[in-house]
């Protein structure tokens, strides 16, 4: 019998205001908050966003899925 894919894959889920105080709007940024969860690949194709707590920017911001 063929095995068949996984349909849970981890992913990686990244703070975007992180990255935007990072890429020179603002330098006052130590870190970038990183949050790891599993989503099902057959409900859901396009990438993944949360809106999870950071703890570098004080607040609740939009986590993205990022590659690995």
């Amino acid at each position: 019998m063929a095995k068949r894919k996984d349909a849970r894959v981890t992913v990686i889920l990244e703070c975007t205001g992180c990255i935007r105080i990072r890429n020179g709007v603002k330098k006052v940024s130590t870190g970038i908050s990183r949050y790891i969860t599993q989503k099902n690949r057959h409900n859901m194709p396009n990438q993944l966003e949360l809106r999870k707590f950071c703890p570098y920017c004080y607040k609740h911001t939009i986590h993205g899925e990022i590659k690995k």
